[in-house]
């Protein structure tokens, strides 16, 4: 679980609790989880490398990535030999970067709302959506926990999650072309210099 947009999380991630869910997570949405007494895994603990870079970097890692894009029985032995959990199920919305586009603040400022692991994160479920399902809109949370209660989550439901995951990156990645492309005016004063 890895959202900006907290509405709704609490309610999943205690559904996904009662259901015998392992939950992982970290930093704003981990902290929302623990305020709420929902026990779960820090993402640092799992993968063995502290956030850094004031958080730049929190999942881009192979054990998270292995157990989003890892495929079942096809891959299992090399996810054993890793130490790569498997990932069911990801839950993950973006840093607000079309909101914060229409507000006055500087490139600076605007670049920290360009968000690259939840994009990574989606884009690798939904390519895997045979074995992950991979949810973006917080209104889809009472589907979730609805098809998991009935026994799972379909592979057409996965595809139908799928589909509006590919969207939502498509749209974001776009939403951030056109802001680049509009700037104008020159980023430096000087040139960036290469070391040989």
């Amino acid at each position: 679980l890895s959202v900006w947009d907290k509405t709704g999380i609490i309610d999943l991630a205690r559904g996904l609790a009662v259901q015998k869910f392992t939950i992982m997570s970290s930093g704003g949405t981990g902290k929302a989880l623990a305020d709420a007494g929902v026990k779960f895994t820090e993402v640092s603990s799992y993968t063995g490398f502290p956030e850094m870079m004031d958080g730049r970097v929190k999942t881009l890692h192979p054990k998270v990535h292995g157990g989003l894009l890892g495929r079942r029985q096809v891959d299992d032995a090399v996810m054993t030999k890793y130490g790569i959990n498997r990932i069911d199920l990801l839950v993950v919305n973006l840093y607000p970067f079309e909101i914060k586009a229409g507000q006055s603040m500087g490139l600076e400022k605007i670049l920290d709302y360009i968000d690259v692991g939840g994009p990574a994160m989606i884009r690798a479920a939904a390519k895997n959506f045979r074995d992950v399902a991979v949810v973006v809109d917080p209104a889809d949370y009472s589907l979730v926990l609805e098809a998991i209660r009935s026994g799972g989550i379909s592979e057409e439901q996965r595809l139908s999650f799928a589909k509006k995951a590919f969207a939502r990156t498509a749209a974001y990645d776009a939403a951030i072309s056109n802001y680049l492309f509009r700037l104008t005016s020159p980023l430096r004063q000087q040139p960036l210099h290469y070391q040989k």
